[in-house]
């Protein structure tokens, strides 16, 4: 069974559906059904045309619930337009799926929510990860967005910000190697770029690309992590990293600062850097102060608190660090890696071990057990 072939087909048989007049929250339980049908059906008898047999066995799932739930729906006259099967037609709507879920009867997060989990295909543990709320709490939250959505005709797209912010978490998930959709996005937000004269597009376009650019040094072949200071910077992909630099310069020149050029400024002095030890960490800290001034976000502040730590000393990066929530997710790793620029070993081999613990994946959770080891080993010389 292909994963990534399924994956890639159900924003288009959704958008199919869609466009047919299937009521969205229907529509995407229809194509879960028929995707569920693939897995039982595809390996014994895969078909000519997976497409075409998605978009076919979806729409009986859709017409079948429709008839189960007449008094609600009154669509059994639908029965007589069912698509025969045969070649779909070739059309990307993936990205017409992104503002139509940024529905303006929803809010933002919850039309965020909505969209990862029925366009981008993220489960409801990611994006609860992605949010910092129990997955219960997600689950909550994505059932209301279907409910609210129910029935709603989807001419009123949303708006440009609340689709950023979902193609920004797609990439983040695909980046993390959790699920490969880091390429995806970047192509969806391409399109976005070319259709939409908006400066933040442009820099979530060159945050994508300067990020991307070193997802191959990222992982050593054994497939631990390698931390950015420590990375094989030949490995970079230099024309991303070129071709990202001159989006977000032109971004910039446009004076009208946001989120993802500010992000993607400090991703850019990383990469201007030949050696970690030549990163310019004065102007980091600015650009992160411009970030926290932008979205008052604790993650951010977090991030900032390392910089701090690169420019004024590992002490101050703690006095910064002390000033934040210890509940924060990686706030432990970070003030593992301080203690350990300060030089006290065996607190940081203890801190390493507590986010080790609580680490929200496995190539994480061992390279921090590994960190505490190292220090542990050399405590023990």
């Amino acid at each position: 069974m292909n994963e990534v072939l399924l994956r890639s087909l159900t924003p288009s048989v959704l958008g199919i559906l869609v466009r047919r007049g299937a009521d969205f929250a229907a529509a995407e339980d229809a194509v879960q059904d028929a995707l569920v049908e693939a897995v039982r059906v595809w390996p014994a008898d895969p078909p000519r045309d997976p497409k075409g047999w998605l978009v076919t066995v979806a729409w009986r799932r859709f017409l079948d619930a429709t008839r189960a739930d007449a008094a609600r729906r009154r669509r059994e006259d639908r029965i007589d337009e069912e698509p025969a099967p045969g070649p779909a037609p070739s059309v990307d709507d993936t990205l017409q799926l992104y503002f139509l879920c940024a529905h303006p009867s929803l809010t933002p997060s919850s039309a965020v929510a909505l969209t990862l989990r029925a366009v981008g295909g993220l489960t409801t543990r990611q994006i609860a990860q992605a949010y910092l709320v129990p997955e219960a709490t997600m689950a909550q939250r994505i059932s209301r967005a279907k409910r609210t959505v129910s029935g709603v005709r989807f001419d009123q797209p949303g708006d440009v910000a609340t689709v950023l912010r979902v193609l920004y978490l797609v990439f983040n998930e695909g980046y993390s190697g959790d699920v490969d959709l880091a390429a995806e996005a970047i192509r969806l937000t391409r399109q976005l770029a070319a259709a939409i004269d908006h400066p933040e597009v442009a820099g979530l376009l060159a945050l994508m690309l300067l990020h991307h650019a070193r997802r191959a040094a990222r992982t050593a072949p054994d497939g631990s992590l390698v931390t950015l200071a420590e990375q094989d910077r030949g490995r970079w992909d230099t024309e991303s990293i070129a071709e990202g630099v001159e989006i977000l310069q032109a971004a910039l020149a446009r004076d009208r600062l946001g989120e993802f050029q500010a992000q993607a400024a400090i991703a850019a002095l990383h990469a201007d850097a030949r050696t970690a030890q030549e990163t310019d960490w004065v102007q980091i800290v600015e650009w992160y102060d411009e970030l926290a001034r932008l979205t008052d976000s604790p993650v951010v502040r977090l991030n900032r608190a390392v910089a701090v730590g690169e420019t004024d000393g590992p002490r101050a990066g703690l006095a910064a660090l002390a000033a934040l929530d210890d509940t924060l997710p990686r706030h432990t790793a970070v003030a593992a890696y301080l203690h350990e620029r300060d030089g006290d070993l065996t607190t940081a081999a203890q801190l390493y071990t507590e986010a080790a613990q609580k680490a929200p994946n496995l190539a994480e959770r061992d390279h921090l057990t590994r960190q505490a080891a190292r220090l542990n080993a050399r405590a023990s010389m």
